[in-house]
């Protein structure tokens, strides 16, 4: 599967999205991104997440609304938006790190937020811990069960979108790097 090295990027992309495994820190990396190169964040779960944990019926137009502007990066989730995001992208990266990475992060922040009873989109909180055991698609199985599933999806948006480069993060040093890159890539957008 052909990717591209961040190196060869020539000009700033101003759409960006960040795929991953859920836990794999696609809105922590989207966050910074928007911060470094000064375009908004939009962070897909606000919009998919009613109160209750019930699904926004406005979410797919909420998206097609954010992504017609010419600025945004946002997190490649939820299956009915993927291609839309990605035909309309000018770069993903994906986040392809080592499943303890993924997995420790995603328990780490699912404990922090439970604990700290962090307040999440729409007065949402994490449910109690012990739900792990008995709710299949508690957020921790589903980043185990999940996992492999981004190889698949990339083998389908480069048949799908073959002008969307795509660079594979595997590591925090890659990661580090691409953000360097992306500072220093010249902006075509008018100022």
């Amino acid at each position: 599967m052909p990717f591209v090295d961040p190196a060869a990027l020539t000009i700033r992309p101003q759409k960006i999205l960040v795929a991953g495994t859920s836990g794999a820190g696609k809105t922590t990396l989207a966050g910074r991104i928007g911060r470094l190169l000064e375009i908004e964040h939009t962070e897909l779960d606000s919009l998919f997440h009613g109160p209750g944990w019930i699904p926004l019926d406005s979410f797919e137009t909420e998206v097609r609304r954010f992504s017609s502007e010419p600025a945004w990066v946002t997190e490649w989730q939820y299956g009915a938006v993927r291609r839309l995001l990605a035909e309309r992208a000018d770069l993903m990266l994906w986040l392809d790190l080592p499943r303890r990475t993924v997995m420790r992060q995603v328990i780490t922040r699912t404990v922090r937020r439970r604990l700290q009873r962090e307040v999440l989109w729409n007065r949402n909180m994490e449910p109690p811990l012990h739900t792990i055991l008995f709710d299949p698609d508690h957020v921790v199985r589903w980043a185990w069960r999940t996992d492999g599933r981004n190889e698949e999806r990339m083998a389908t948006v480069l048949v799908d979108v073959p002008s969307l480069p795509i660079v594979r993060l595997r590591s925090r040093e890659e990661i580090e790097a691409v953000l360097e890159v992306l500072g220093r890539l010249p902006s075509d957008r008018l100022s």
